[in-house]
């Protein structure tokens, strides 16, 4: 099966999935392998602010957004409270203005 959208994994994500357990690790890339595909649906995704999204899985969360065909998965960690710390999505934020020209 051909993926919908392509993946730009920014190097914050990349080193924290370096540091997570086989298991876990192996369920963020399950998820968005679905996500490639172009099942948007399935996976627990929350908007955050306009574009900005987070991905859910288990007590991890990854912030992205996507743009054309292609999501941009900009940093990762380890969800502690209810809230999504500012700090990220406004990172998200800047990132999507410069790859958007917004």
């Amino acid at each position: 099966m051909e993926n919908k959208y392509q993946l730009v994994l920014y190097d914050p994500v990349i080193e924290f999935l370096r540091e997570l357990p086989p298991k876990d690790r192996s369920k963020i890339d399950a998820t968005v392998q679905v996500m490639l595909g172009g099942d948007l649906h399935s996976p627990r995704i929350k908007t955050l602010r306009g574009q900005i999204k987070e991905l859910i899985v288990k007590e991890y969360r990854v912030t992205f957004f996507i743009h054309g065909q292609i999501i941009y998965f900009i940093r990762a960690f380890r969800k502690k409270s209810a809230k999504t710390p500012r700090r990220e999505i406004e990172y998200a934020e800047q990132i999507y203005k410069l790859i958007t020209n917004a």
